[in-house]
């Protein structure tokens, strides 16, 4: 930890590391990717005393998993259903 950041005893920024692994491995990779750069990012510029970049890119690791979750589950959804009217379209 940087002694500026030790003096001002702030906290570092949520991380969402872990978060992007799992959109890039269940749900969207290009999406995660995007997100697991911004995430990892999060601790060096921290470590660095850039609290500031460390809480933009924490925020933006936020928006790249909140991107991924919601197109996958979109994805999942439009698929789910093509899904049910290819079956009801072959009963007929």
């Amino acid at each position: 930890m940087n002694f500026n950041n030790y003096l001002n005893q702030q906290d570092p920024p949520k991380y969402y590391l872990v978060e992007a692994i799992l959109i890039t491995v269940f749900c969207c990779m290009p999406f995660g990717i995007i997100a697991i750069v911004n995430a990892s990012n999060v601790e060096s510029r921290f470590k660095n005393g850039d609290y500031e970049g460390a809480v933009q890119s924490s925020k933006d690791a936020k928006k790249w998993v909140t991107i991924g979750f919601w197109s996958g589950l979109a994805f999942l959804i439009l698929y789910g259903g093509l899904n049910v009217l290819s079956v009801l379209w072959n009963f007929q």
